[in-house]
């Protein structure tokens, strides 16, 4: 990816600083149930977002984004999986239509958001729409829905949660103290934030079940002890970022 250009690089930068959804757009998004997943690295997110949407009740939300397709772990990357593949002037058009939820210029050289589109065929079908993200597109989307359901898996332990990240197969230490930086920010940040659902990212079958619960209407017993041990986990993560070794 390091040699992708955006050829529309300052119009995209034009439209995406005072951008605004249509008022199309705030009318799909009116009464849609939208549930949002954030969590740090080997908490079983994905696992989870299966899991709901084996119930039939979900509808996972697929982003569009300007850069193409990628080969990933051996298969290239297919259209309406991964992503929605779009050339840099459709995205153009529906962002100055006011066509997506969010959108963000990444690594300064491929545009990616939700598109209202996607989010239309979730009402549609009157299902749970359901998408993961990171803190900074949780916060832009909380933004312009308040309504939506934010999710922020906690592992159960600093040591189970260690021993998750480690068993993912072969990483460089470059790539494991990336990942623990990463969520070393995605806890601050949480505990920062009135907004998310904290849920401890146990049996994945109780856990599957108390976001099912939340998204449609029920309470967060797990909400206090959760964000308890964000704490928890977040100091223990500091310690081990500033001893040699990681």
């Amino acid at each position: 990816m390091s040699d992708l250009v955006l050829h529309h690089y300052d119009e995209f930068k034009g439209v995406l600083k005072n951008y605004q959804v249509s008022g199309r757009a705030a009318g799909v998004l009116s009464g849609l149930n939208f549930v949002l997943m954030v969590a740090p690295t080997s908490t079983g997110r994905n696992t989870i977002i299966r899991e709901l949407l084996k119930t039939g009740d979900y509808y996972f939300i697929v982003s569009d984004t300007t850069r193409p397709p990628q080969l990933r772990d051996g298969a290239m990357e297919q259209n309406g999986v991964q992503y929605f593949f779009r050339t840099e002037e459709e995205v153009l058009i529906d962002l100055k239509a006011g066509e997506f939820l969010e959108a963000e210029l990444l690594h300064e050289q491929q545009i990616s958001g939700i598109s209202i589109r996607e989010l239309e065929k979730a009402k549609n079908a009157n299902k749970i729409a359901i998408t993961d993200v990171g803190i900074m597109g949780a916060a832009h989307i909380e933004a312009v829905k308040s309504d939506a359901k934010i999710m922020f898996l906690v592992p159960p332990s600093f040591e189970e949660w260690q021993r998750r990240l480690m068993s993912r197969g072969a990483m460089s230490q470059r790539e494991i103290e990336n990942r623990l930086r990463s969520a070393d920010n995605e806890f601050k940040e949480a505990l920062t934030q009135p907004y998310y659902n904290f849920v401890i990212a146990d049996d994945i079958t109780r856990t599957t079940s108390l976001i099912d619960t939340i998204a449609k209407g029920g309470l967060n017993p797990d909400q206090d002890k959760a964000k308890t041990l964000v704490g928890q986990i977040h100091t223990q993560l500091q310690h081990k970022l500033i001893t040699p070794n990681l």
